[in-house]
């Protein structure tokens, strides 16, 4: 059964989460305190993480930074801030959506749904589509990424704008372009994304594979 982790410590939200999650079947766990979070994803299996970001203890911030190497999961981040500064920084620290509150549950269930099929893994096969740039492997169908033969653990946005780019090299693609292309205009959030997952992209691959083309936006060198 797909497992989902809820930190929030305004118990109504909590419980309004975790009834929605639960008619679709999920099985739902709740922690309110920031310093618990970690620990509760070392001792149990978790498929997602709703994660509050004014959490006492430990805020949502630094629970992301904390665990976005460490775990293969998604993280959407839930809080009532709304200002672009706060959403970019939640995703920069390698969150994978940012929902702001008040939120229509439906929308929420929709939003998990979306992410945990992203992250559906496959073991990679002899058959599966790679592409390869360099000493740099993406494995297309089970989304997995390895550099020089190891492993790069990156989150849904950062693959699927990592992928894209791929498959076009050598193509320049403006901040909106790639912003329409892998968030879509209705998402929370604007082209200023864009940069930020391209800077992670750049400390975990290497500053050369992207390249800023001023003025006109980014392409991936091959």
């Amino acid at each position: 059964m797909t497992r989902i982790l809820i930190a929030e410590d305004d118990i109504e939200i909590a419980q309004l989460e975790r009834d929605y999650l639960e008619m679709q079947g999920y099985q739902v766990d709740v922690v309110a305190d920031g310093a618990l979070v970690e620990e509760q994803i070392r001792t149990e299996n978790y498929n997602l993480l709703l994660l509050d970001v004014m959490l006492p203890n430990k805020t949502g911030y630094d629970i992301c930074r904390d665990l976005r190497n460490q775990v293969d999961f998604p993280i959407l981040m839930v809080t009532s801030k709304q200002e672009t500064m706060d959403v970019v920084r939640g995703l920069g620290l390698g969150a994978d959506d940012y929902i702001s509150k008040p939120f229509d549950p439906m929308e929420l269930v929709a939003r998990v749904k979306a992410h945990l099929t992203r992250y559906q893994r496959l073991q990679p096969t002899k058959e599966e589509k790679e592409l390869r740039v360099g000493d740099l492997v993406i494995y297309l169908e089970s989304w997995k990424v390895e550099k020089a033969g190891q492993p790069i653990k990156l989150p849904n946005r950062e693959f699927e704008l990592l992928a894209h780019l791929a498959q076009h090299p050598n193509r320049v693609f403006s901040k909106d372009q790639l912003f329409e292309t892998i968030w879509g205009y209705d998402y929370v959030g604007d082209s200023a994304t864009v940069t930020v997952h391209i800077n992670r992209l750049r400390d975990k691959l290497g500053a050369d594979l992207i390249e800023t083309v001023w003025g006109a936006g980014y392409r991936l060198n091959a």
